[in-house]
């Protein structure tokens, strides 16, 4: 197993902190790039959403891009994200209170996962399943999640590990290297090149709390990224190459560091990725996060 990306904090000349950070590259289903461990498990959360996405375009000819943006966001809940998501909330027949996400500051649109769940009640009315418990694993809504989800992956439902993910749906576990291999196989799959123009054509309905993903699309052409909770990050770039990141110890201020590095390890320009100043509550200059 190669080094994993070790990134410090550091204060006046003192490491205060260091994360690790496991990354890989991926091309064809071949490991093509590594630091730390390509095998390393953990679950997708928020970066399934665009495959999530994938029956939503499928089976409803009436979404447009933005409905398709803003189910596979995390947003911050921007006027501009809730418009989206009262709209495809208006296509699938349902209201706010229809949504299973729990609520954030009192309001279940403002939950940063309400455009995946808008974008389910969609599917649910599309399909004629039930909209009341989508959320749950036995509803037909969350078994074609998983097998969209272990189809992208090239694995069997069986051979993934799942869980409950932050806002009341299932989530499934693989290794970094599955998931980066997945991401190279979105916009192979029917209903997959929209859900990618989508999330590059609207950065900002896609701009979340960590803004990595956002970024990356629109600092190298034709990529499509999204983040997760617990510092995940998923790509795939025009040429087939998937990439997967993952802070070890869940603290997503390594992740931009960790990727401006792995970028010019896969001989790419890492853009505005690498190095990140710290400054205190004065707005001093005290630190830095970068690369040990």
């Amino acid at each position: 197993m190669a080094e994993p990306i070790r990134v410090a904090a550091r204060r006046g000349g003192t490491v205060e902190s260091v994360h690790r950070v496991h990354a890989v590259g991926v091309q064809d289903g071949e490991v093509m790039e590594a630091a730390g461990d390509p095998a390393f498990v953990t679950f997708l959360r928020s970066s399934a959403k665009p495959i999530q996405a994938l029956p939503l375009a499928r089976e409803r000819d009436d979404v447009d891009d933005r409905d398709l943006a803003i189910a596979s966001a995390s947003h911050v809940a921007t006027d501009e994200q809730l418009a989206a998501v009262r709209a495809l909330l208006a296509k699938a027949e349902a209201t706010e209170d229809d949504l299973e996400c729990g609520p954030y500051q009192g309001s279940r649109l403002k939950h940063n996962c309400s455009g995946k769940h808008a974008g389910m009640l969609a599917l649910c009315r599309a399909k004629g399943w039930p909209t009341h418990g989508y959320r749950r694993p036995e509803h037909p809504c969350q078994q074609v999640m998983l097998a969209e989800i272990a189809d992208a992956a090239e694995l069997d439902t069986a051979e993934m590990r799942t869980a409950i993910d932050g806002c009341g749906v299932v989530t499934a576990a693989m290794p970094l290297r599955t998931m980066a291999h997945a991401f190279t196989r979105i916009e192979r799959k029917t209903g997959g090149r929209a859900v990618a123009d989508a999330m590059r054509a609207h950065p900002e309905l896609m701009l979340g709390p960590v803004t990595l993903d956002t970024e990356l699309m629109q600092a190298q052409p034709g990529w499509i990224a999204k983040g997760g909770a617990e510092a995940l990050l998923c790509a795939a770039g025009p040429e087939g190459l998937g990439v997967a990141l993952k802070v070890e110890d869940g603290n997503a201020r390594a992740l931009r560091p960790a990727l401006g590095a792995f970028l010019e390890q896969l001989g790419l320009e890492p853009g505005p990725f690498g190095p990140i100043e710290l400054r205190n509550s004065r707005d001093d200059l005290v630190g830095s996060l970068d690369r040990m």
